[in-house]
This record gives structure tokens, sequence and C-alpha cells, in this order.
């Protein structure tokens, strides 16, 4: 119990006690949100983003398993319509599924075992451990858009299941941005391609990266995909994790 106190207190030091942090987001995250515009947060946490996408004035479908988690977004913005909560995980197909979850470390929670296998080699996961695991229910992001509407902007954050996100959506969103973790670089490349291949009707995506919680971009301009695992790779040797950036080249 007093492990799952910590990782709740420090994940919320993390993502609201950071005030130039929070300006940045608005920054970053105002290219692809305006005031009425949607956003998806898959794997909200804590509200972090939820709470920068509301400053821009976009509504938020906030989608999180996590029981401690859930508390914390509901005493947050329970209260608030602009806020849709979804006690669910996303998957390729609707269901049920077992989340491990590490009560130090609740952003590593995750319900892909491959995952944790490739980045418990890593030092810097020396220290993290999935202590133990529920079941979660499962919807798809193409359940999502027929409950809620079409984002305009779509985050996957689900340590290594991103992948099986993205496999449920079938139609490409205006922007989304995914997790990058060099330990799981081949999961990574293999999110990559789906959207690729969403995209491949509309035009096409082109990319961007933002390192380590910076909110800034590391590119100058947008990239195509070979462009993207060029900067990636460069990224890749020093173990500096980040998200992958996407828009549609049309939008």
């Amino acid at each position: 119990m007093l492990a799952r106190a910590w990782g709740i207190t420090r994940s919320l030091a993390i993502y609201h006690g950071q005030p130039a942090k929070h300006r940045r987001a608005r920054e970053l995250y105002g290219q692809f949100l305006s005031p009425g515009d949607l956003g998806f947060d898959i794997g909200a946490h804590v509200g972090g983003r939820v709470r920068t996408w509301r400053r821009l004035g976009a509504r938020v479908v906030a989608v999180e398993p996590q029981p401690d988690c859930l508390r914390v977004l509901r005493l947050a913005f329970g209260r608030d319509d602009g806020v849709t909560i979804e006690p669910t995980a996303v998957g390729a197909r609707a269901g049920q599924a077992r989340l491990e979850l590490s009560s130090a470390t609740p952003t590593v929670s995750t319900m892909s075992s491959s995952w944790i296998d490739s980045v418990t080699a890593d030092p810097s996961f020396a220290g993290v451990r999935w202590d133990r695991s529920v079941e979660v229910p499962v919807v798809t992001l193409d359940d999502l858009v027929a409950r809620h509407g079409v984002p305009a902007f779509c985050k996957v954050d689900v340590e290594g299941f991103e992948v099986d996100v993205l496999a449920g959506l079938s139609r490409p969103v205006r922007a989304l941005s995914f997790e990058y973790l060099p330990p799981a670089h081949d999961a990574a490349l293999a999110a990559l391609d789906l959207v690729e291949r969403l995209g491949a009707g509309a035009g096409g995506y082109r990319y961007n990266y933002s390192p380590v919680e910076t909110m800034r971009f590391a590119a100058d301009e947008w990239l195509d995909a070979a462009g993207l695992v060029r900067l990636l790779e460069t990224y890749r040797p020093a173990g500096r994790s980040g998200d992958v950036y996407a828009r549609l080249a049309s939008a």
C-alpha cells in the first residue's frame, strides 16, 4: 500500500508539478488541438495531458484502466463536462485482458509481457517491479470513435502495447502520437508501419520526435517515415525515450 501511495504521489509531482513543462506542453499541443476539438488520451495516467488539453479548450476522452489512476482522474475531472473518463484499456479487439501493475512506478504498467521482457535488460529499468495484476476490460479505438467521434488528436502511451492499440483503428485521424522507447525499438517500428498504412489513403503522414518529456520537437522540419527512423537511431544509443508525433500531410 505504501508503494502504491508513493507511486501515485510521484506521478502527480511529475505530471502536475512542473509549470514550465506545462507551458511548453500547451505550445506543442496547440499545434494539434483548438477550442472545441476532440482529443483521445489513451493511457491518461493521472491526467497531465488532460489538464493541458482542457486549457486549450479541447474536449477530452481520457482512457485509463489502472484503478489508482482512475481515482485521481475522477477526483480531478469527474465534474468537468468537457472530459469523459473511460475506465478501460484499448487493444486490437474488444474483450478482457490482464494488466501488469508496478505499484512504485505506475507509469510503466502494461499489458505487454514481451515489452516487459525487452525492457528489463535495460539498466534504467533495474529497479522496476511488476508486483500485481488486474483483469481489465478492453475496447478498440474504432469503438471509441463510434462512441465519441473522430479525434483531432490521439495520444497513445501504453508501455509496449501501442501496436495492439493502433491495430484497432481502421481510419486515419488528423494527428497522433505514440511512445518510443529505445529498448523496444522494433515495437516502435511496427507501430510506425501501422500508422503508415493508416495514412496511405489520405495523403500520408509526416513525423517528428519529442525526446524525454521536453515538449519540444527534435527536427526543424516534419519528416517522412525513413527520415523519422534515421532520427530515432540517433537517440537510440543514449537510451533517450520520447514520443513520435504524426500528422497528415494534408492537414
